[in-house]
């Protein structure tokens, strides 16, 4: 009978011998030990219950241990149990092949016992230490996630009562007037904050489609929802699209997320009475282009080595007093390559910046996920 609270190691071995050898001195080491004399009895084991190691014999009938490993690999329940082969064969390919497998060890017999053992306290206390590791970014995860969007509805309702209060300033004493505007634009920069913040969280964890998403159609409307922000700037955005669709691999949502970020940058650090254009270019070689080219102040040798960090600060800074948190580059980043695309400030003598995302087109009407 097993006990739950000791760590079980699941023993795959055509040769009763072995079994039961490895298996007795594992059993006085204290570990829960199942035993398997064929792939498919291992199988069975797994189903039945799942282990925190396996020591699996590369040669067996029928189903080799090499394949056996690939078929365990591939079911998303068993990926992470680390499997320590034992083979008589010491060829340096078959030891390859075996950690291409998804091997995390290799021991050759005759092995001596206690080296064995040792192996496996050792990838027993990796896989631990990775558990722990795991729960901690969920617990992480999930608690930031709470404070951050109970904050944000603090936020939002701090902006609310100050901008009532804004509005009514008439009605108050004159020297409450930039106390006001104060918590005003406290309140935005740090709602500005967390949206961002949730955003890059929502990023880092974002399972994106993959369908047929047509660019141009996306650019049109980020460019329509950012007029009124350019006019208060006084800035000029247009845009240049092809007559006809462009159709990339992308996911909708973190495809506008990535051009609504990039326009929203481009006026922030845009100077009154300047300019913003987004671009569609005809697809070639398979791939599409968007640009988005600003008037800005451009971006120093050292802003370009880490203006895709996290919190990273550049130089420029935005012209209209608008709140920056350093995280929307790094979210588009993000997003751009879990599209299996690219993005990148081009090379720019001008005035400016012009930043380039390049995505795959598909001709279907819905690409693979």
């Amino acid at each position: 009978m097993t006990n739950p609270d000791r760590e079980t190691i699941l023993i795959v071995d055509d040769q009763e011998e072995n079994l039961r050898g490895i298996g007795n001195v594992l059993t006085v080491m204290s570990y829960d030990i199942v035993l398997a004399n064929s792939a498919v009895q291992a199988y069975q084991q797994l189903f039945a219950r799942t282990p925190d190691l396996i020591l699996l014999d590369v040669m067996m009938p029928e189903t080799d241990g090499l394949s056996a490993c690939r078929q365990i690999k591939s079911n998303a329940s068993w990926a992470d149990i680390p499997v320590i082969f034992l083979s008589a064969d010491d060829d340096k390919n078959v030891i390859v092949q075996a950690l291409e497998a998804g091997g995390v060890d290799y021991v050759t017999k005759p092995f001596n016992m206690a080296e064995l053992v040792s192996r496996v306290r050792t990838q027993l206390a990796l896989k631990r230490t990775k558990d722990q590791l795991r729960a901690l970014v969920e617990d992480k995860d999930e608690i930031i996630g709470i404070l951050a969007h109970d904050l944000k509805n603090s936020l939002a309702g701090m902006r609310l009562s100050a901008s009532l209060l804004q509005s009514r300033l008439a009605e108050l004493p004159s020297r409450c007037a930039p106390l006001v505007d104060n918590i005003v634009n406290a309140s935005e920069r740090m709602l500005a904050f967390m949206q961002e913040f949730l955003a890059n969280q929502c990023a880092e964890q974002l399972q994106l489609k993959s369908i047929a998403v047509d660019l141009c159609h996306v650019a049109s409307r980020v460019a329509s929802n950012h007029q009124a922000a350019a006019g208060v700037k006084k800035i000029t955005l247009t845009t240049s699209l092809p007559n006809e669709p462009v159709h990339v691999k992308a996911d909708p949502e973190g495809l506008a997320q990535t051009l609504e970020n990039l326009v929203s940058n481009a006026i922030k650090f845009s100077s009154e009475g300047g300019s913003v254009e987004v671009t569609v270019q005809q697809p070639m070689a398979g791939m599409a282009k968007c640009l988005v080219r600003d008037t800005g102040p451009g971006f120093t040798h050292e802003d370009r080595t880490k203006m895709f960090r996290r919190y990273g600060r550049l130089s420029a800074q935005p012209t209209g007093d608008e709140p920056s948190t350093g995280l929307g580059l790094s979210i588009v980043k993000r997003l751009v390559e879990a599209m299996g695309g690219t993005v990148i400030l081009a090379e720019n003598s001008g005035v400016g910046a012009e930043f380039v995302v390049t995505l795959q087109i598909t001709h279907s009407k819905t690409a693979e996920t």
